[in-house]
């Protein structure tokens, strides 16, 4: 599970003195310079609008699956070379698929930035997919998915309460993928997703560090103007039906501790300059759960001990429907009945009392406080740059997010609380632990390098 606890707050801003330079190549390349001089490195990040969200059923996971191939080399750059060249060139890189995007990233020297951009271009379409890599690559991904999920109970209860609360959007269905689907999945599978996808028309070419736009500019161009854009299939309005009362699932797992989850549906961020409801939504997760002074932990936690752990979450920036989600441990001699009717009463406070002056207060300081913090680092700079404008917004936003949070009042926050957070739209998961037997334990796979 996604521990998403103030999200948007915990990014930075950007620096004052540097503006985001946007331009787009003619083969519909977007690209994003953020230029930031306080250190010689620089990070590139290549966000193709392509995750689990655009897959059909019988094929999930494969968004996924094509990240770990695409580690497998092209005519120019056999398999294996690509992370040694980077590596060779003293940086390093990765890449991760979610519900939305998949990503790919380099953080170099700021001389060697001309060597990433070469390496993503050439596998943006010259990728080499054959059966014998991909056979392998297919264990290595099944083997991901028994040790982030199968074998970890409370990413099964996260898993199985997306599939109940999302009763039709692509969202319920996990971003690895179902197993079964894995293991009858074929090379083709992850042909067809790659020429559907993967094309210049299709990402967004993030620059954060240590240079200058033009040179960025130049070398994009250098890089990327060759490859040719590709007609992208059209993508339908994927609306959620709106749930008409509470829904539940019990999870049956081996654990130790019994652990229930309740997600409430709750509207994103849409239009960046009229939108205040998903700005208050982060300022009521802050309220519940942003530091020690948040409700949950210093009311369920220290005061109650009906929790050993209780969290609130909420993710301001997606391309499809939100969720407010609230989570918790019960304490020795608790259930999770009881976590779950404390939890609404905290809701239920909120609804009928509101919030304090100093609470808000205090989420609107760490607001500030994390900007500071959050700007030494270039590669959530990139991020945030990367996950605003995937999802439709302007970069003007992550520069305004700051003093949008700072407008939110205790009534709009105590509004959306009333609104959002109401049995009709709640999905409740529990997980009741089962006795833990011998663990078999499995010897390394190869490749388990790239595990996103």
């Amino acid at each position: 599970m996604k521990r998403w606890v103030m999200t948007g707050l915990l990014c930075m801003s950007l620096p004052a003195a540097a503006a985001v330079q946007q331009f787009m190549l003619d083969n519909g390349l977007q690209v994003i310079v953020q230029e930031d001089h306080r250190a010689p490195i620089v990070v590139s990040q290549l966000w193709y609008r392509a995750g689990s969200m655009d897959e059909f059923n019988g094929t999930t996971g494969v968004a996924h699956m094509l990240e770990h191939m695409m580690f497998k080399g092209t005519q120019d750059v056999p398999e294996g070379q690509f992370s040694k060249l980077i590596a060779a060139a003293g940086g390093r890189e990765n890449a991760f698929t979610n519900t939305d995007n998949t990503v790919y990233f380099e953080q170099l020297q700021k001389d060697q930035l001309g060597l990433a951009l070469r390496l993503e271009a050439d596998r943006m379409h010259n990728l080499l997919l054959n059966d014998e890599s991909f056979a392998k690559e297919n264990k290595v991904v099944r083997e991901e998915r028994r040790m982030r999920t199968d074998d970890q109970p409370q990413a099964l209860v996260y898993e199985n309460m997306m599939a109940v609360a999302f009763q039709s959007h692509p969202y319920r269905r996990p971003v690895i993928g179902w197993m079964n689907d894995i293991e009858n999945m074929t090379v083709g599978d992850a042909r067809e997703w790659y020429q559907r996808w993967y094309a210049p028309n299709n990402a967004t070419l993030v620059v954060v560090g240590d240079v200058a736009a033009d040179a960025v500019k130049a070398l994009a161009t250098q890089y990327f103007a060759g490859i040719a854009s590709k007609p992208l299939p059209i993508r339908k309005a994927q609306v959620e039906p709106t749930q008409v009362g509470i829904k539940r699932v019990n999870v049956k797992a081996p654990a130790k501790l019994p652990y229930v989850l309740m997600a409430y549906h709750v509207p994103v961020l849409r239009d960046a300059a009229q939108d205040t409801e998903a700005y208050a939504l982060e300022v009521l997760a802050g309220i519940l759960d942003g530091s020690e002074a948040a409700r949950l932990g210093r009311v369920l936690v220290r005061e109650q001990r009906v929790a050993s752990q209780a969290g609130a979450s909420y993710d301001l920036v997606a391309r499809g429907p939100g969720l407010f989600m609230l989570d918790g441990t019960p304490t020795q001699g608790k259930t999770v009945t009881d976590l779950e009717n404390a939890l609404r009463a905290q809701v239920t406070t909120i609804i009928q009392a509101g919030v304090s002056a100093d609470e808000l207060k205090r989420v609107k300081a760490q607001v500030i406080a994390n900007n500071v913090y959050q700007r030494d680092s270039t590669f959530y700079q990139a991020m945030q740059l990367g996950e605003y404008v995937s999802a439709g917004l302007p970069v003007t936003a992550v520069v305004d997010h700051v003093a949008k949070v700072q407008a939110v009042t205790a009534a709009q926050v105590q509004a959306v609380a009333r609104k959002y957070l109401v049995d009709s739209g709640l999905t409740v998961a529990t997980l009741d632990p089962q006795p833990i037997g011998k663990q078999t334990t499995r010897a390394p796979v190869a490749g388990m390098r790239h595990l996103n």
